[in-house]
């Protein structure tokens, strides 16, 4: 995951900020936020993102807590983006 802007270091705040765009690019979902940040993480490692048409992944829908891309049925949290959790799949074994 990326991050950047040039006022602050520590990232956006998921209750303050706002997301105003959100697109996919190259393999990689960016999000725009009210504050300037800028995040983005790969689509690679999420099982129904990285297997998407491109026009599903281009349907990507801003709530107040996340992303939503409805004709994929994924739903990501700003919160587990940030904390670079954005669906990928869990490692198997016996533990």
């Amino acid at each position: 995951m990326t991050t950047s802007n040039s006022s602050s270091r520590n990232g956006p705040n998921t209750l303050a900020d706002r997301a105003l765009k959100a697109w996919h690019e190259g393999g990689l979902i960016f999000v725009r936020f009210a504050s300037g940040h800028e995040v983005s993480f790969p689509i690679k490692g999420n099982p129904r993102l990285e297997s998407a048409k491109e026009a599903d992944l281009e349907r990507i829908e801003i709530s107040p807590f996340g992303l939503h891309w409805p004709t994929l049925d994924e739903d990501l949290s700003f919160a587990g983006i940030l904390d670079g959790r954005h669906g990928q799949r869990q490692p198997t074994g016996n533990s």
